[in-house]
């Protein structure tokens, strides 16, 4: 009796759990939760750009979405870690070639293996003269023979190609460009800076992008600024000034791009022989020679001339006796520099790891790349050269 109780309780139960089990699976599933839409922008400005462009084509939501300038200025703001290094280089025909990878695969090996990417940018307008190759914001900007320049952002594959200066060829000798971000017009700006044949003398000219045309600004009221390109931080250009009367750097001019006007802003030290400007961790940043030594110095505050820290104290490169000071393209958390020098022998750029703890060194390997060489660091955007 009890076996036949256990037995038909068993089938009971059987037919109760196929019941609910059919039940289950004909019924309507439950709607997946919905994200608010601040949850979701939040979400998708923390992707990488390669899978945002790919998001584009999903649908036309996400295609006006990641299209919004307002969106690409947060995700700007979240992308400060994705950062590359490119590799400009320019063979005797005038022959653009760029190389890029991710600047934190330079730590995992000593051979860095650049990608070469393709840029629209017709060879017949290169020209042969020396390459000029800076960026603001994930935008790249390239000089053109002296007498123009184009903007591309090489995440999106967006390209500028701003108007020819017509600088009359008899009256200037050579042209650098600068560009960088005005926030009071929340637009960008290209600065040209012209040198005359006297040596001496300069003309500044502003091209604003969406414009169409080059302006004149009024003069530099500054004795003489290095033939360079200038400096873009906190809103303004800067250059190193020399006297006609002596080589040597007295300080630094800065153009504010809000209201274009001139500022002198002081060095650390008159009695240093500072070599050229840079940016590091978003601070103004020179490089001074003392014995066998470079001194790395930022200017924590701009503006204030109390703000000069020295931060390191490079070696001079001694390799096989062909190489000269360095200079910083990228200062990692663990204080791990990212340097570039020249190799007095070949007379070709070179790239290295330099440790400021334990003072070692560790040049890298570039692959692909035989001929001279300009490398830059850029941050991923969104950002479009084309305003």
């Amino acid at each position: 009796m009890a076996s036949g109780r256990n037995s038909n309780d068993f089938v009971t139960k059987r037919r109760q759990f196929t019941t609910t089990s059919n039940a289950t699976l004909t019924s309507t599933p439950s709607p997946l939760p919905t994200l608010p839409f601040d949850v979701f922008v939040e979400i998708l400005c923390r992707l990488p750009v390669k899978l945002l462009t790919q998001l584009r084509c999903l649908c036309k939501s996400f295609n006006s979405l990641i299209s919004d300038p307002k969106f690409a200025k947060k995700h700007l703001r979240l992308s400060t870690k994705r950062l590359h290094l490119i590799v400009g280089s320019k063979n005797y025909s005038g022959d653009l070639y760029l190389f890029d990878s991710p600047i934190s695969s330079i730590f995992l090996t000593s051979r860095v293996t650049q990608t070469q990417i393709s840029h629209p940018i017709p060879q017949s307008s290169l020209g042969v003269k020396s390459l000029g190759m800076f960026s603001c914001d994930g935008i790249l900007c390239f000089t053109i023979d002296h007498a123009s320049a184009f903007l591309w952002n090489p995440s999106i594959r967006k390209l500028n190609i701003l108007p020819p200066l017509k600088n009359p060829l008899k009256k200037f000798l050579r042209t650098f460009f600068s560009f960088g971000y005005d926030h009071f017009i929340d637009n960008y700006k290209v600065v040209a800076i012209s040198f005359l044949i006297d040596g001496k003398s300069n003309e500044i000219k502003i091209h604003t992008l969406g414009t169409g045309f080059w302006r004149k600004i009024h003069d530099c009221p500054y004795s003489f600024v290095r033939h360079s390109s200038g400096v873009f931080v906190s809103g303004t250009v800067n250059w190193l000034t020399y006297d006609a009367s002596n080589s040597s750097p007295r300080a630094i001019v800065s153009l504010g791009l809000e209201k274009e006007s001139y500022q002198k802003l002081s060095l650390p030290d008159l009695e240093m022989n500072f070599r050229t400007l840079r940016v590091l961790k978003d601070c103004l940043c020179t490089f001074a020679i003392v014995d066998m030594f470079m001194d790395v110095w930022v200017m924590k505050e701009y503006g204030n001339k109390d703000s000069w820290t020295k931060l390191y104290n490079v070696p001079y490169i001694r390799d096989k006796g062909f190489y000269a000071f360095p200079e910083m393209l990228y200062i990692y958390e663990d204080d791990q520099m990212l340097i570039d020098f020249l190799e007095l022998k070949s007379f070709k750029l070179k790239l290295g790891m330099y440790n400021s703890k334990n003072g070692t060194l560790s040049i890298s390997e570039i692959q692909n790349i035989n001929g001279p060489m300009v490398p830059r660091v850029y941050v991923e955007s969104l950002i479009s050269p084309c305003s």
